[in-house]
């Protein structure tokens, strides 16, 4: 089972993960921002990985600390549940339509961390959440997940649909990446011979 339990504690967050990568796309997140459980409930589900978050955070400042610290706990129980990468299908992509917003992602699972972002959200909050905290939750993870991510919005009027469009599209691409390739299932997919 492809399986990883990780607890993260700093000054400012407590924050424990727990994902199965070959599961049903099940989903507990309590993070205490709104917007943003509905952002990793979105992103469980349509990259069929069971998730459960926990984290309480310095909210009486604001909700950065907590988002960002999920995005480098997440990616870190990625990476380990990934384990060594044998027979993976490594890359993914997808155009994903929400309504007005048309986002692109692919990505890599190389190893090797490095996020564009071309993504404008027209209004700096989406009820409470400050809009920017999106590109910093896909830094984070992509960052300690070891994920090349690229995600291009196309099109869109409306901050929440492209912002839930983003994490739909990143979650479609992570889900067509992890799964298992069905002719090179016992080989790392790598001319290197590791990832």
């Amino acid at each position: 089972m492809r399986t990883a339990s990780v607890t993260r504690e700093t000054a400012e967050t407590a924050i424990t993960v727990e994902i199965n990568l070959d599961g049903t796309g099940s989903y507990a997140n309590s993070t205490g921002v709104g917007f943003f459980d509905h952002m990793l409930d979105q992103l469980a589900r349509h990259a069929l990985i069971d998730m459960k978050i926990e984290a309480k955070g310095d909210l009486h400042i604001d909700d950065h600390h907590t988002v960002e610290d999920v995005g480098i706990t997440l990616g870190k129980a990625l990476t380990e549940a990934m384990g060594d990468k044998r027979g993976i299908t490594r890359y993914g992509s997808c155009l994903l339509a929400m309504d007005d917003a048309l986002v692109r992602c692919a990505l890599d699972l190389s190893g090797r961390p490095y996020l564009v972002w071309n993504v404008e959200l027209p209004t700096a909050k989406i009820g409470t959440f400050d809009t920017e905290l999106v590109r910093e939750f896909f830094q984070a993870f992509s960052t300690h997940g070891g994920i090349t991510l690229h995600v291009d919005a196309l099109h869109g009027l409306n901050s929440h649909h492209i912002a839930e469009a983003a994490f739909k599209s990143v979650a479609r691409a992570l889900r067509d990446a992890l799964e298992p390739d069905p002719r090179k299932a016992d080989a790392i997919p790598s001319t290197k011979g590791t990832l």
